[in-house]
């Protein structure tokens, strides 16, 4: 229920150098002072961060371990009726621990030798540019924080079991990560912010929220549905529609709830030839036609 890099809750470096985390009100977390102190230190971690260097620790605490292992034994249970065959094969290949939250230096330890994929710590907001056009070179932005253990089937913003059971999973996939490789590609070729909204909008009815006919069931591909204990249950009554880059790059979605509009492929081979040949081939001009063609057809 979030989109990659622009949906993350405000982080703040104070004049004394200290982070601060700005959380809602309506955030879980908001009135625990303990749990705003770890999202402070954890969020600083990632502040400054060189890349070629090590990711540093993030020290879990044991009720956070607790809330790993719960949502992550109850994700793996749901992805057995609803995930899509590659998918759980790459979650077989990837080999999360699932009794205490990784270090993003292990996932990327794991995911290197399989897709040549990295994990970089995010304090919090990414620029849409950086976190997509970095998926070109192997890289995936990533928090480290975990949702608050009140609620632990339920965040408001990606945290690392989003990042890292929704997303490395996919990324240990040969065939998912050259898609997210040809998304970052796409992001970098475009100058136009018209261009690169676009690009992210198709990213987010597929690799975040795509489903897939298969063996006569419709499955799920997309980190968000993969990653949400609640809305896995949901996508099969959704409004499911044929894969079309000109409507999903065009279609308006609403944060805040489940998604009511999904677009679903054919096969994995299907998905590759339209989304993956888009953003190969996409630039400002071929987008902007895309555009005008969807306006005067609005």
């Amino acid at each position: 229920m979030f989109e990659e890099a622009q949906y993350f809750a405000p982080v703040a470096t104070q004049d004394d150098g200290s982070v601060v985390v700005e959380l809602a009100a309506s955030h879980p977390g908001f009135a625990d002072s303990v749990y705003r102190a770890r999202r402070n230190a954890i969020a600083a971690l990632a502040v400054g961060y060189q890349r070629g260097t090590p990711i540093p620790v993030a020290e879990y605490t044991e009720q956070e371990h607790e809330v790993w292992a719960l949502v992550s034994r109850e994700l793996a249970i749901k992805h057995r009726a609803y995930a899509t065959a590659e998918y759980l094969d790459a979650t077989q290949r990837l080999g999360l621990p699932t009794t205490r939250i990784p270090q993003l230096q292990e996932v990327s330890e794991l995911l290197e030798p399989l897709t040549g994929f990295r994990y970089l710590p995010a304090a919090g907001l990414v620029p849409l540019r950086e976190f997509y056009g970095v998926l070109a070179d192997g890289y995936f932005h990533s928090t480290q924080y975990i949702r608050h253990h009140s609620v632990p089937f339920y965040t408001p913003e990606p945290d690392v079991v989003h990042e890292v059971i929704g997303h490395a999973n996919a990324l240990a996939s040969d065939r998912y990560a050259a898609l997210y490789r040809l998304a970052g590609q796409a992001a970098r070729r475009v100058e136009s912010e018209e261009a690169l909204e676009f690009i992210s909008k198709v990213f987010w009815f597929t690799l975040e929220f795509g489903v897939m006919r298969e063996a006569g069931e419709l499955r799920a591909y997309g980190a968000g549905i993969l990653s949400s204990y609640g809305e896995i249950e949901e996508f099969r009554g959704m409004d499911i529609r044929p894969l079309d880059v000109a409507v999903m790059g065009t279609t308006h979605y609403d944060i805040t709830k489940y998604q009511d509009v999904l677009f679903a492929a054919e096969s994995l081979t299907h998905l590759e030839d339209v989304v993956g040949g888009f953003w190969t081939t996409c630039d400002d001009d071929s987008i902007a036609g895309l555009l005008a063609e969807r306006r005067q057809h609005a």
